[in-house]
């Protein structure tokens, strides 16, 4: 489970006269994702999605709340006072530099997390992507070949392990993205915009991919949970067992729209339009209410 608790993260940027100013990109915001859940982070652009995804991944601290994973927290908040900068100081006095290379490569939760660039290594074959994956989670060389020869072909990539990335499609790059998280076996899985730079037919087809793979998990001890942002209100529908809207910036959540019709789906159902439909006027009501308020 994730638990995301009173989120803000707030950045002090210079502006175009060369003065520093505050910015929050993330507000209050507070949500809780059982294991097994598909959930769509859906907004306008600069809304603070993805920085509260990176958040959730432990790649940024918040300013201010926590975030949990199974009751472990994954990082703490920034100090923001001398109070609070005295206090972290104490309490890690006693950590070495050694230390921290001994534990900052190593995961504290089963996470993986795919960008929209694809984020695979050009001068590794597809096989050696994967396996610097396994090599990072420490995973034993005698395992890693028929892990990753199945997770090859769980993403239909078979044929492929001697090939570079340049020699493969957008689509079977970002399959390549995909095997690499999967490999890991990982409880949760966060993407940024991941079938974004693909044509229309592609991506249809990785999201039936993407529902496949997280299907095969439901009868496992800890079923997957995908936490995904995207700007395309079809597919946060067609995908998920939640979309969550995100209101202009400062980001903070809008609205949570469950989405009760059952698996599989078709594109082309009713009800999956009608709730797209809703979510359309919502953004228009937003974009409307931002044009008379800067007139």
């Amino acid at each position: 489970m994730v638990e995301a608790k009173s989120i803000t993260k707030f950045f002090s940027v210079i502006n175009e006269k060369g003065l520093a100013e505050g910015l929050t990109a993330v507000l209050n915001v507070s949500l809780t994702i059982p294991d097994g859940r598909i959930v769509s982070l859906l907004g306008p652009s600069g809304c603070g999605k993805s920085t509260f995804l990176e958040i959730l991944a432990g790649l940024q601290a918040p300013t201010d709340g926590t975030i949990h994973i199974d009751g472990k927290l994954v990082l703490e908040p920034l100090p923001s006072t001398r109070k609070e900068m005295d206090e972290y100081k104490r309490r890690y006095r006693f950590i070495s530099p050694l230390a921290n290379g001994v534990f900052r490569d190593r995961p504290k939760h089963d996470i993986a997390m795919i960008f929209q660039d694809y984020a695979v290594f050009p001068w590794m074959t597809v096989y050696q992507n994967v396996n610097f994956a396994l090599k990072l989670r420490k995973v034993p060389r005698a395992e890693r070949g028929d892990r990753i020869r199945d997770t090859l072909s769980q993403v239909g990539l078979n044929g492929t392990e001697y090939k570079y990335p340049s020699q493969l499609s957008g689509g079977m790059r970002q399959r390549l993205a995909l095997a690499r998280a999967l490999a890991v076996e990982p409880k949760i899985i966060l993407m940024d915009e991941p079938f974004a730079a693909v044509d229309a037919l592609t991506r249809e087809k990785l999201q039936d991919d993407l529902l496949r793979i997280w299907d095969q998990t439901k009868n496992a001890a800890t079923p997957l949970i995908i936490v995904m942002v995207t700007h395309d209100t079809s597919e946060a529908v067609y995908l998920s067992d939640e979309v969550v809207i995100f209101s202009p910036g400062p980001g903070s959540i809008r609205n949570r729209i469950p989405i009760n019709v059952k698996r599989p789906r078709a594109r082309s159902d009713p009800e999956l339009i009608d709730i797209q439909e809703r979510i359309f006027a919502m953004f228009q009501y937003d974009l409307n209410q931002e044009s008379e308020y800067s007139i």
